[in-house]
C-alpha cells in the first residue's frame, strides 16, 4: 500500500512536490512541469537569489499559458514580473499544443539576453519541433520587454542529450551553467560541464536536493 501513497513530499514556496514527481528523477523517466519548476524556483529563491533583480525564471505553467494567450489576458501575469527591468529571462519551452496541460514529449530552454538584444534557444535535441514553440513565446513575451530596439532569435549550439528521456535535467543543467556564467563570471565551455556524466549526476543531485528540503 505504501508503494501506492503519493504524499506530498516537499512544499517549497510555490512548488509542491509528491512522491510520483520524485520518482522522475530515476532514469529512463521524462521530467514533468513540477520538477522544472521546482528547479527553477530553487534557483530563482536560493542558489542565485543575490541576483534577482538581474535575473527571472519564469515556471512551465506559467510559460504554457504564455503560449497560448495574448495582449491583455497576459499582463496580470507578466507585468508583475517587472521583465523591462531584467537582463536574463529564462523559460522552459515544451511542444505541447494543449492550454490546458504543460505535457508534451519534449523540453528545451529559451534565454531573454538584454546585453546581446537576443532570444537563444538552447535544445538538446536538435531538429525537435521545439523551434515553433520557442518562436511563438518570444512573440508573446516581447512586447512586455520594454526593448525598442530589433530583438533576434538564435539557434544555439547546446549539450546534445543522448537519449530520448533526458530533455528536462538538460534544461535545468543548461540554466544552471548559463546563470553561472551570466552572473557569477564562470568561463567553462557548457559543452565542458553539460555532459551525460553530468547530467546523470544531477538527477542524484536534485533528488538529494528535495530530500534535504523536505526534512
Amino acid at each position: 500500500m505504501a508503494e501506492l501513497a503519493d504524499d506530498i513530499v516537499l512544499s517549497f514556496h510555490d512548488s509542491c512536490l509528491r512522491n510520483s514527481d520524485v520518482r522522475l528523477l530515476q532514469p529512463p523517466n521524462w521530467l514533468n512541469d513540477k520538477i522544472l519548476g521546482f528547479a527553477f524556483e530553487y534557483f530563482e529563491r536560493v542558489q542565485f537569489e543575490e541576483f534577482s533583480s538581474d535575473v527571472t525564471f519564469i515556471s512551465p505553467d506559467v510559460t504554457q499559458f504564455i503560449k497560448y494567450s495574448q495582449g491583455d489576458d497576459l499582463a496580470p501575469f507578466l507585468e508583475p514580473l517587472e521583465l523591462s527591468c531584467k537582463k536574463y529571462i529564462f523559460l522552459a519551452v515544451n511542444d505541447n499544443s494543449n492550454i490546458e496541460s504543460t505535457g508534451g514529449s519534449h523540453w528545451s530552454l529559451l534565454l531573454y539576453r538584454r546585453d546581446v538584444a537576443e532570444f537563444q534557444h538552447y535544445d538538446s535535441s536538435h531538429g525537435s519541433g521545439n523551434t515553433a514553440a520557442a518562436k511563438l513565446l518570444v512573440k508573446r513575451v516581447q512586447p512586455f520587454l520594454g526593448e525598442s530596439s530589433k530583438i533576434t532569435f538564435k539557434e544555439m549550439d547546446a549539450p546534445h542529450q543522448q537519449n530520448s528521456y533526458d530533455c528536462g535535467v538538460y534544461v535545468i543543467s543548461n540554466t544552471e551553467h548559463l546563470c553561472r556564467q551570466l552572473l557569477q563570471g564562470d568561463s567553462s565551455h557548457i559543452k565542458e560541464t553539460v555532459t551525460s556524466a553530468s547530467v546523470k549526476q544531477k538527477r542524484k543531485q536534485l533528488q538529494e536536493l528535495i530530500r534535504s528540503l523536505g526534512r
